[in-house]
């Protein structure tokens, strides 16, 4: 039924900027949160930003002012603006949806990832 597809990732210096996108097929537009994790290996995962069903979002404190997400429901596409990057920002980022209404807690769908490295 769900699913998603991350795109967008890729290489970039310190300092630069890139913007992953994950497009949603089989959607039905009754999700309640969709949010960004990202993945280093050893490390366990880590949640970076959520938006819920009415558009309020939330950042951890080590992307806060320099990420944003944002979704466009015309195209049901999730983004993740990211800008002044950092090496430690390097991961596999992933999207997630769930449609139970707590945006902080379990995600039922995700995409398979994309590699960002910074520097």
């Amino acid at each position: 039924h769900v699913q998603l597809v991350e795109s967008g990732g890729g290489s970039v210096q310190a300092g630069g900027s890139l913007r992953v996108s994950c497009a949603v097929s089989g959607y039905t537009k009754n999700y309640k949160c969709m949010a960004w994790f990202r993945r280093v290996p050893g490390k366990e995962r880590e949640g970076v930003a959520v938006i819920d069903g009415a558009g309020t979002t939330a950042y951890t404190q080590s992307v806060r002012g320099r990420f944003t997400i944002s979704r466009d429901s015309a195209s049901d596409t999730l983004y993740l603006q990211m800008n002044n990057l950092k090496p430690e920002d390097t991961a596999v980022y992933y999207c997630a949806t769930e449609a139970r209404g707590y945006c902080y807690g379990h995600y039922a769908y995700w995409g398979q990832g994309t590699q960002v490295t910074v520097s």
